[in-house]
């Protein structure tokens, strides 16, 4: 597929938290399904190389170095994609952030802080701003939010990790019910174990828990981060028009069993 029949087409989209990972599969999945991508993370120089790597193959990227915990950043992002480009129409708030695999009464508080403040209230800055910009352009848009298989159920010593994503479920729910009739669709992904930095940090410190994932999922295998990507630009694409309030797992099958 060419950008000039992609899925994405003449979009503008805001991706977060897309310095590596997922993030970064996305703006390269976006960007070749015809989206004009602005990128936000925090690091400036990762975000410099992805865009020189968008732009060198013919696409149109721009980014903004953004702590989406802060919400003063995320208004800076959303209002930097609307001067340059002219509107916001996609965005994809997928920054987050796992640490600390511990037992809840081990955990320390300001694990627990960072989690919530990047994971629960990094997405819950991002919507105000983007909802704000697409109710100003009066054009609607669409909004995709990456939660995790740990917003559907409960995995063992990652309490506020769980909670977290549990609440970006939640925060896609409330906001597709409230601006459904302005023309905003809001959803979600839930990605199973998904190929990245930390993951692979992950799994060379704790030998064997790569293979017991596997052996508990029906497609016994890691996903890469442009699976992930592909179904998050679905998502943002007017392919998905009456779909909102959905939280999609990306999984391998992991949560049906």
């Amino acid at each position: 597929m060419t950008a000039e029949n992609g899925i994405l087409q003449g979009k503008i989209a805001l991706i977060t938290g897309a310095s590596s990972g997922i993030g970064a599969a996305a703006a390269r999945v976006f960007s070749r399904e015809g989206a004009t991508v602005v990128l936000a993370a925090r690091r400036e120089d990762r975000l410099r190389e992805l865009v020189a790597e968008l732009t060198g193959r013919g696409g149109e990227a721009a980014y903004v170095v953004a702590d989406v915990a802060r919400r003063e950043d995320t208004k800076r992002a959303v209002d930097f994609a609307v001067a340059r480009y002219g509107r916001l129409d996609c965005a994809f708030n997928n920054a987050g952030w796992g640490e600390g695999r511990t037992p809840l009464h081990l955990m320390d508080d300001d694990v627990y802080d960072r989690i919530m403040d990047t994971n629960a209230r990094g997405v819950w800055n991002c919507l105000r701003d983007e909802i704000a910009a697409m109710l100003d352009s009066g054009k609607g848009g669409s909004i995709v939010n990456n939660s995790s298989v740990g917003g559907l159920l409960a995995t063992p010593v990652a309490a506020p990790y769980v909670a977290s994503k549990h609440a970006v479920i939640g925060l896609t729910k409330a906001a597709a019910a409230e601006y459904a009739a302005s023309g905003i669709r809001v959803n979600s992904v839930a990605p199973g174990t998904t190929r990245s930095e930390v993951v692979a940090d992950w799994f060379a410190q704790n030998p064997g828990i790569e293979a017991a994932l596997h052996a508990a999922t029906p497609q016994p295998r890691t996903a890469e981060p442009e699976e992930i990507a592909e179904a998050a630009a679905w998502l943002l694409s007017d392919r998905a028009s009456f779909v909102t309030g959905l939280t999609m797992p990306v999984d391998g099958g992991f949560t049906i069993v």
